[in-house]
Parts: C-alpha cells; sequence; structure tokens
C-alpha cells in the first residue's frame, strides 16, 4: 500500500494547484469613473539640494507617464512670507510637493516650512523609517511611523524679550490639537495594520503641558482596544531607540519631540537621505523629504550635483497613493528599491560616488 502511495503524493505536490496563482500582482485597484484623469499638484523646488531632487521626481514622473502636472513656484527660504499665489494653488490642487527651505538662523526671521503648516492647518507630520533592503545598518527590523503634532508646542513661534537679556518662549498645548494627533495616529494605525502606538512625553516635568498630551492619547486610546497603547518618556525613549529600536511601530509625539525622534529613527534606519515623509490636514497635504538632512544649503553638493534624490522619490509615491494612483506608487517605490538592492549607483551619504542624474537614471531603467 504505501508503496503506490508514493508516487501518488509526489505527483499531488508537483502538481500546480490551479487555486493559486503564481501571478505577483495583488487583487485588482478598482478606480472609479474619472479617476485616471491627471491632478496638477503645487511644486516648490525650494533651496540648495531642492531643485536637483524635485528635478529628480518630474523625471521619473515623466518616464512613467504618470497623471500629474506640476505647477512649479520659486519660493525661498529668506523671503518673508509665503508668497499669496504659492497658498492659492497649493488651497486650489489640495497637495504639494516641496524642497527643502533654508530657515535663517536667529534675527527673528520666521520660518516658511512653519508658515505653510500653520497657513494650511497641516496638523500631521509623518515619517517612515525602515530599514531598506539593501542598505546595511547596525539594527535590522526598523519600521518606524512617526507622527508628530506640528502646528503647535515649542514651534508655535511665541516668544518675546521680557527685558534686554531675558528671552520668554512659550510653549502651547491644547487639548483640541493633541486630541486630533492622537486620533490621526490611531487612525493610521488602523488603517495600516500597525500593532503599537506608543505616546513620546516628558509629563514627568512638564506635569501640565505634556500631561494634557498624556490626557488626550489616553482618552483616544480607549475607543481603540484591538491597538496596544504605550507611553514613554522623551531621554527614554531616545535611549532606546539607539539601543532597540526595532521595538516601535507608530509614535505619537508633541512638536519638538517629534522632530528629534523622526530624526534619530532615520539615521538608524538608513539615513536621513533615504526616508519619505509629508504633511497632512484636513484639506491639504504637502510630501517632502521626510527628515531632515542638514544638507539643503550645502553648496558643495549642489555644485558637484550629488544629492540624494531616493527620500523625495519615495515620498513621491506616497503622494500617488495619497491620489489614488496605486500602481504608478508601487512601480516608482519598486525601481528605487531595485536600485539600492543591487548597490551600483548610489550617493555619498549611501557609501557610494554616483551624481543625482546617475540614480534618476538608474531608478528609470528599472521601471517596469
Amino acid at each position: 500500500m504505501a508503496k503506490r502511495t508514493l508516487p501518488i503524493l509526489k505527483q499531488l505536490l508537483h502538481r500546480r494547484s490551479p487555486l493559486i496563482s503564481t501571478s505577483t500582482r495583488s487583487v485588482t485597484y478598482m478606480p472609479r469613473p474619472g479617476d485616471g484623469a491627471p491632478r496638477t499638484v503645487t511644486l516648490i523646488p525650494g533651496d540648495g539640494i531642492g531643485p536637483l531632487v524635485t528635478g529628480a521626481v518630474e523625471q521619473v514622473m515623466d518616464a512613467m507617464h504618470a497623471p500629474i502636472y506640476f505647477e512649479k513656484f520659486d519660493v525661498h527660504g529668506d523671503m518673508k512670507t509665503i508668497p499669496t499665489q504659492v497658498l492659492e494653488s497649493i488651497k486650489k490642487n489640495k497637495v504639494c510637493l516641496k524642497g527643502g527651505l533654508n530657515t535663517p538662523m536667529g534675527g527673528g526671521v520666521s520660518s516658511l516650512n512653519v508658515q505653510l503648516r500653520k497657513e494650511l492647518d497641516l496638523y500631521a507630520s509623518l515619517v517612515n523609517c525602515f530599514n531598506v533592503p539593501g542598505l546595511p545598518t547596525r539594527h535590522e527590523n526598523v519600521d518606524i511611523v512617526v507622527i508628530r503634532e506640528n502646528t503647535e508646542g515649542e514651534y508655535a513661534g511665541l516668544e518675546h524679550e521680557v527685558v534686554p537679556g531675558v528671552v520668554e518662549s512659550l510653549k502651547v498645548i491644547t487639548k483640541f490639537c493633541s486630541e486630533r494627533i492622537a486620533k490621526y495616529a490611531f487612525e493610521y494605525a488602523y488603517l495600516n495594520n500597525r500593532k503599537t502606538v506608543t505616546a513620546v512625553h516628558k509629563a514627568n516635568i512638564m506635569k501640565l503641558a505634556d500631561g494634557l498630551f498624556l490626557e488626550s492619547c489616553r482618552e483616544i486610546a480607549s475607543r481603540y482596544p484591538s491597538i496596544k497603547y504605550n507611553e514613554i518618556i522623551v531621554d527614554n525613549c531616545c535611549m532606546q531607540l539607539v539601543s532597540k529600536p526595532e521595538q516601535f511601530d507608530v509614535m505619537v509625539t508633541p512638536n519638538l519631540y517629534g522632530n528629534l525622534v523622526a530624526n534619530t529613527a532615520a539615521g538608524i534606519a538608513g539615513g536621513t537621505g533615504v526616508m519619505p515623509g509629508g504633511n497632512v490636514g484636513a484639506d491639504h497635504a504637502v510630501f517632502e523629504q521626510g527628515a531632515s538632512a542638514g544638507n539643503v544649503g550645502k553648496q558643495k553638493i549642489v555644485d558637484r550635483k550629488t544629492a540624494n534624490p531616493v527620500a523625495l522619490l519615495l515620498s513621491s509615491a506616497m503622494m500617488l497613493r495619497h491620489l489614488q494612483f496605486p500602481s504608478f506608487a508601487d512601480r516608482l517605490e519598486n525601481s528605487v528599491k531595485r536600485v539600492i538592492m543591487e548597490g551600483i549607483y548610489r550617493t555619498k551619504d549611501l557609501g557610494g560616488t554616483s551624481t543625482t542624474q546617475q540614480v534618476v537614471d538608474a531608478v528609470i531603467a528599472k521601471l517596469e
């Protein structure tokens, strides 16, 4: 009996099941009528390396024949305010892609980045810090999403000189803003099958301000029983990030802490040059490099044309998904990851010697 059964089992194991498809394509995306209509996106190249990396995105979008048209505006960090026509364009188009804008140190000049977030009420910043296959890092299995409140806290810009030599800077925390950023974080986790949300705070010292932020997070967490909720003090958070980053999933933070945590997580996961991000509100979204590279104004990188375009290319993939063009987003993301995995074309920050254009050409060549 055993001799007769063995050949039959072998046939069954090697026979291809008609119920299982060998195709890598997932279940199809069914668009609504009209979803393929081209969308206009406001484009702000910005300062320093900004024109290089936004130019890279334009080239890749053209090569993919993506249904995107850019409405380009010349904006620089030394301007006093965001030009009215730029704000009107973003309000009309709902979506913007931008390069970095220099913010002068001191001198009372307001950051245009902060102005843009306030004017459009882009209350949530999202930075995705993850290990990119083919890019060696000290830690593995890192996949962190940092969601940061964008409109208040230390970045509210409420500063004044009380008397000569004494400056007061106000940290503003409100229940309204704390609740809506917590709700966004839990909603993001729910929609993206994330398991844990961690609130980052300093409520042991700032008992009223950060205490209110924590109270708001706890209240929202109670509405999502399927998602685990944790809390961590910001200084311990930084230590845990550099020692065991894989323990974190989604992190929700007040304004200043989120800036520090996102840049730390980006550095751990592979560098700020490869981490995508964006800022979103109820009506508008602005996509940009996820973490501050600190090289926006480095003239040497600009002169040599060696800026890393990966972060903004991946942010553009996020933008394409936001615009409900998932197939184009997948093609762009996959081609970028293939180039990194191959390891031939990399800019200096990733251990290579390639120029921006060489990386762009490699990404276009890998498009499917």
